[in-house]
């Protein structure tokens, strides 16, 4: 133990701690693609689905923006109180210092949001980036007491954030990534 303790940590004492297989097959090996596709894409047009009733609908998006958001946070702020509230205090501060103010604002980036994040993930785009901010809102719309779908959706976004080399293999990021700098490795 005095061992470990001691051994100094510097760069060039650095390991890779080697990949299991189990974890190889599930986030690595490109012959699960047609699974992570399928993943990939309900959960993308459950988010382009959630932005494209937004801006089809009143108070989100034109001159109404805002208004349909505040009715949500405000809704948020009453489930605070009692013995077991639905949103924490700390999360109230947000909505009522931050969000609440600039309604109009967060009623665009949820919106957009949600349709940039649908679209990526149906393209196979930036696949572990668009999921990770897809689960992203998952965690604010929980945070903000809303339950519906949000748990499912945000379990699913973790899981195509930890697939996301294959992922969107069978969709844009097979062609885009390595154009941007992300090396490709050896398909399996």
């Amino acid at each position: 133990m005095s061992t470990i303790l001691s051994t100094p940590t510097t760069p060039s004492a650095a390991h890779t701690v080697p990949e299991g297989r189990l974890s190889h097959l599930l986030f690595a090996d490109t012959r699960l693609t047609p699974l992570w596709a399928l993943l990939r894409i309900y959960v993308g047009v459950q988010w382009w689905l959630a932005g494209w009733h937004k801006v089809t609908g009143g108070g989100w998006i034109g001159a109404d923006a805002g208004g349909a958001v505040s009715g949500f946070l405000n809704g948020a702020l009453a489930r605070t109180g009692g013995d077991h509230p639905d949103v924490t205090r700390g999360y109230a501060w947000f909505i009522e210092q931050v969000a609440l103010p600039n309604a109009a604002l967060f009623s665009h980036l949820v919106t957009f949001g949600e349709l940039t994040v649908g679209a990526a993930l149906i393209l196979g785009l930036f696949t572990g980036a668009a999921a990770f901010l897809g689960g992203f809102l998952n965690a604010n719309f929980l945070l903000a007491g809303a339950v519906s779908s949000n748990p499912l959706l945000f379990i699913l976004a973790t899981w195509l954030v930890l697939g996301w080399r294959v992922a969107g293999w069978l969709g844009l990021d097979r062609w885009v990534l390595p154009r941007v700098g992300v090396p490709r490795g050896r398909a399996s």
